[in-house]
């Protein structure tokens, strides 16, 4: 056991300056983030996280480990402390062992201005968070047995304590709880920095990693609203694709995963005046289904998202449309293919 701790101590010290020497520079793209959560379910297993930043991309703090935890690096947003910080998770360390650690080894000398909140499913579910004396006020956080909250350049502690209320009040899936916990913080200025645009933040995320998962990704659940205009809430735009993954991202009752791509004829055929399309993903893929009419114009998109592989329907009401031939074509595009396919339908009104 002590041949361990000795090897696991020089292993760590080597990372630490390995990476001090590459990233003792700030990233150009510093950034104080402000509020986030990660989570764990221990039923399930999955892992989550989630948060939002008056700044676009906040994104880039979240890392997830699909079965093992997730880590928040936040405020004065370092990418050489978030890799080490990785780095310690991946070598099995607690999470209070993790925080400890990437503060004592901050790679610009400075953890007074970092803030982490780090969750992992060993042993029940462990959970540490830190918050650096010169983060930007208010600032703060608080952690339970499955989970983590912190903040920064809030408008006050209200916001992580609501944040804390919707997540363990919500019943049903991490996701939702996540989900949930986010529209806890949907106040205008939250980020007091997004005051003046009448928002709570600029943009926002959600990920869910399930034991299954690879690391890096691609996760079962992964949504970002990279930047919003003025006065539109990332939380709400958040919501609404949420919303449409719950309505999408169930695949086939048998659980099977298709080996290709396919569009099935539209069922009943002919219609009125509406009529379910099934189709098959076989591989990550962002799918569009347009309806065309008979001379080719596009009528309506009634399916834009992206699909885990499985097999999906999707509802189409002609209620708007006159009697007559339409098209129905589907668009998919994973990483290592594209997928096209049209079919003819009958309304008859």
């Amino acid at each position: 056991m002590k041949y361990y701790y000795l090897l696991l101590t020089i292993s760590i010290f080597f990372i630490s300056h390995e990476l001090r020497s590459q990233d003792d520079m700030p990233d150009l793209n510093n950034m104080g983030d402000t509020f986030s959560i990660c989570a764990i379910d221990m039923v399930t297993g999955e892992v989550g996280s989630a948060g939002a930043s008056c700044v676009a991309g906040s994104i880039i703090l979240s890392d997830v480990h699909p079965g093992r935890g997730v880590i928040h690096s936040q405020a004065s947003y370092l990418s050489g402390n978030q890799t080490y910080a990785r780095s310690l998770m991946n070598l099995g360390l607690s999470p209070q062992q993790i925080i400890d650690s990437v503060v004592a080894h901050d790679v610009q000398n400075n953890p007074t201005l970092r803030q982490y909140g780090i969750v992992d499913n060993v042993s029940g579910g462990r959970f540490a968070s830190y918050t650096g004396v010169n983060c930007t006020d208010w600032k703060g956080h608080t952690n339970g047995l499955v989970y983590s909250i912190q903040g920064n350049i809030l408008l006050g502690q209200r916001i992580i304590d609501s944040m804390k209320t919707r997540f363990l009040n919500t019943t049903g899936t991490l996701a939702s709880r996540l989900m949930a916990a986010l529209q806890g913080a949907k106040v205008i200025g939250a980020d007091t920095r997004c005051n003046t645009r009448g928002t709570s933040s600029i943009s926002s995320f959600l990920r869910i990693g399930k034991p299954t998962d690879p690391q890096g990704g691609p996760y079962f659940l992964d949504l970002n609203v990279n930047n919003t205009p003025t006065s539109r809430d990332p939380i709400d735009s958040l919501q609404v694709l949420y919303n449409r993954w719950i309505m999408t991202g169930v695949s086939s009752p048998s659980n099977t995963i298709p080996q290709a791509f396919s569009l099935y004829q539209n069922f009943p055929n002919p219609f009125n005046p509406s009529t379910t399309i099934r189709f098959d993903i076989a591989k990550l893929s962002d799918v569009k289904i347009i309806i065309y009419d008979i001379v080719g114009k596009e009528q309506q998109i009634i399916e834009q998202a992206r699909f885990h592989p499985g097999t999906y329907t999707v509802n189409f009401d002609a209620g708007k449309l006159s009697s007559g031939v339409y098209y129905f074509k589907m668009f998919a595009k994973s990483n290592l293919e594209e997928f096209t396919e049209t079919k003819k339908m009958l309304l008859i009104k």
